[in-house]
């Protein structure tokens, strides 16, 4: 009977949305439209759909098959007390041994893709060719890509999802140092090579903000550098120049692995390549104070212009130039002719929005968080933007993608784009039954509305959006969470083997999927 229950509820955001209608005023008049009948019809022929994961949060076989260590191993490791559980990714998930169940699972959701990352340290686990190519390690992505194309299934593959080898990290600072270009376009072009005549979509960076900023303005984030000021038991850095060097170098590196892409094997194997960029869409708090509408700006400009206007203009936003001074590095004349362009797509991570109200000046000592002089709220008059997930990050704000997509077509030029992650989580409660775990009715209700949002935006807009990624395939181990949090499809049992269990938003998306 408990079961008949939570299933009636896990039906609750669908009958609340069958007879939905929602009218939008643009400038050519109006539309309405009935959000219930939204389905895998509703969008552009050939428009992908899968699901996401990454290597380090679902491979575990952290000391298995040749793989090197990577800075996130030893962050864990060494640093158990900055993960909120004190676990480690040495286990994750397994599907490093489980990839062919997984694959499975994606068949039976009707998944056309599946976004995964290459780990850099199984490949080359001392982080460049003179230390060896293992094998094994590139034996394993075969494996799993000939699974998935054999069960209709696109790879989409991403190489570097933050797990660089803990061998270049202590031989010059990783990404600290100019060095790290010429490696990463070394370890890029053996993943070319090798399987570049069945993956057909590459991204070579995932989220570089959240890579610098987590790692090097915070310390909260794999390899854990601040401001001493900061007081966050961090292992040496400085806050106010690290994380502008560190996204300056990913942006090198991408630039140069997409050359590579470009000059030596795109002709012939027919993929395409991007990167993939993470950025809250930013409100004013008061839509007709002018100092909240610059904040926004400044915000977006700092968190998502930071590399689009690299990589659309081969130079940084101005708000930057002028704040951050010369701490901020410049890109010579060279550098900017090889990272200006350097994308066939932008892969695009979503998950909320937040209101933007200036902040004063700091007189203290610089650091990324306080250079763009804004701070970043989820309410507004006491009313909260949204319902919140799990984290205290992720407030439901649907519009805010529909936002983000326009405003990224009408300043830089309309770019191809891919939804490589959108989500939201819930608290991992070992207090629930399984059946209880499984309903995920507020997920459905997520997912169910942006997608709403995506499709306004590309039928009415014009944006030129190709492909949508619900983070996550499974429960993972995530990040500064370890395993306290959930952004799964699909249900984890970590007290039970790691069985997997489709949540009810699983089976929705399934049916969702339906050809």
């Amino acid at each position: 009977m408990a079961l008949n229950r939570y299933f009636l509820l896990s039906l609750l955001p669908l009958i609340l949305v069958s007879s939905f209608q929602v009218t939008f005023t643009y400038a050519g008049g109006s539309t309405t439209q009935d959000i219930g009948s939204l389905n895998r019809s509703s969008f552009p022929p050939g428009f992908i759909f899968g699901a996401g994961s990454s290597a380090f949060q679902f491979e575990g076989a952290a000391r298995e098959g040749g793989k090197g260590p990577s800075i996130w191993d030893t962050y864990t490791h060494n640093h158990p007390e900055k993960i909120r559980d004190g676990s480690n990714g040495d286990v994750a998930v397994d599907q490093y041994h489980r990839y062919k169940e997984d694959v499975g699972i994606m068949k039976d959701m009707n998944l056309d893709s599946y976004r995964f990352s290459i780990s850099w340290p199984r490949i080359l686990p001392k982080g460049k060719i003179s230390g060896g190519i293992n094998r094994e390690g590139i034996k394993y992505y075969h494996n799993l890509i000939d699974e998935l194309l054999a069960n209709g299934i696109k790879p989409f593959v991403t190489l570097f999802h933050w797990d660089l080898p803990q061998a270049l990290e202590d031989e010059y600072g990783g990404f600290l140092s100019s060095r790290i270009v010429n490696d990463f376009q070394d370890y890029a072009d053996i993943c070319f090579q090798e399987y570049g005549k069945k993956v057909k979509l590459w991204t070579t960076l995932n989220e570089p903000f959240m890579y610098s900023r987590g790692g090097y303005a915070l310390g909260t984030f794999a390899p854990g550098r601040c401001s001493d000021w900061l007081k966050q038991n961090c292992t040496g850095g400085d806050s106010g120049t690290e994380p502008y060097i560190v996204s300056h170098n990913l942006i090198l590196a991408h630039a140069a692995a997409v050359h590579v892409y470009k000059t030596k094997y795109q002709a012939y194997q027919k993929g395409t390549i991007g990167i993939t960029l993470v950025s809250n869409w930013f409100i004013p708090l008061s839509d007709n104070d002018p100092r909240d509408i610059k904040a926004a700006r400044r915000s977006l400009d700092f968190q998502y212009g930071w590399y689009m206007e690299p990589l659309t203009k081969g130079y940084y936003p101005k708000n930057m130039r002028a704040l951050v001074g010369k701490r901020l590095p410049r890109f010579t004349s060279e550098q900017a002719r090889l990272v200006n362009g350097s994308f066939d797509f932008i892969g695009l991570n979503y998950y909320s929005s937040s209101y933007a109200s200036p902040a004063p000046p700091t007189n203290g000592k610089p650091s990324y968080q306080t250079d763009y002089l804004a701070n970043s709220l989820f309410e507004r008059n006491d009313r909260p933007l949204g319902l919140r997930a799990a984290s205290n990050w992720i407030y439901f704000y649907p519009k805010g993608l529909r936002d983000m997509l326009i405003y990224t077509k009408n300043k830089y030029n309309n770019p191809l784009i891919y939804i490589n992650e959108n989500g939201m989580n819930e608290f991992n409660d070992p207090t629930l039954s399984l059946d209880e775990a499984l309903v995920d009715t507020y997920r459905i209700d997520y997912l169910y509305r942006h997608l709403f949002y995506l499709r306004y935006a590309i039928e009415e807009h014009g944006v030129n959006v190709k492909g949508y990624y619900p983070w996550s395939f499974l429960d993972d181990h995530e990040w500064s969470n370890g395993f306290t949090v959930r952004f799964g499809l699909v249900f984890v049992d970590f007290k039970n083997g790691l069985k997997r269990h489709p949540k009810v938003s699983a089976t929705w998306y399934k049916n969702f999927l339906k050809k």
